[in-house]
């Protein structure tokens, strides 16, 4: 296996390993009140995340910039509760425009601190390598495989419920917001940096 392979198959397995499983959260806040049909604006939202994680995943990777693993891991589920939070307004079965430009705008914000996150694991891989260059690059675009995998997990999965066993929408998306913000409480009080 090459190192491109290696870091790739890394970066896939970070994002999806449920002990882990605060990025899967916040991905599937981020999705829950969408539906397969939106999958442009998800696209756009998911890329605006991705935009985010990549600058501080390359940044701090690079000793560029710095940040405290306590205080990173502690803000990490502050962006699951906020998105949950975010969720509860949406109403109306599509999501409003304004409100649309407003969650772009928040992932990739959150993105950044997500990418401090995903950035202390891979140094703590890179150790052994000359070059981080292609390292960082697979790694990230095994990320973006993996977060793609759990978002397309989360609207076939709403699909299935509204479309055929016809759960309401409005419903579906307070069970996934709700499961959201609870876990992320219990994390928030668990990772509490003082």
């Amino acid at each position: 296996m090459n190192t491109f392979e290696l870091y790739l198959q890394l970066g896939i397995g970070h994002i999806a390993d449920f002990k882990g499983f605060d990025h899967i959260l916040f991905i599937t806040s981020l999705c829950a009140v969408y539906l397969f049909k939106q999958w442009k604006q998800v696209l756009v939202l998911v890329t605006a995340f991705t935009v985010g994680h990549t600058t501080t995943l390359a940044l701090a990777t690079l000793h560029i910039i710095h940040f405290s693993s306590k205080w990173i891991e502690f803000l990490i589920p502050i962006t699951i509760f906020l998105t949950s939070v975010a969720n509860m307004f949406e109403r109306s079965e599509s999501v409003r425009p304004g409100s649309q430009h407003f969650k772009y705008g928040a992932a990739m914000f959150f993105g950044l601190i997500h990418g401090l996150g995903f950035s202390f694991y891979l140094r703590s891989l890179l150790g052994f390598e000359h070059s981080i260059v292609l390292p960082l690059f697979a790694f990230n675009v095994g990320i973006e495989l993996g977060q793609l995998l759990i978002v397309f997990i989360v609207l076939t999965l709403t699909h299935i419920l509204v479309n055929w066993l016809k759960f309401a929408r409005r419903e579906w998306s307070l069970v996934l917001s709700g499961a959201g913000m609870g876990i992320s409480l219990i994390l928030i009080s668990q990772r509490i940096p003082w």
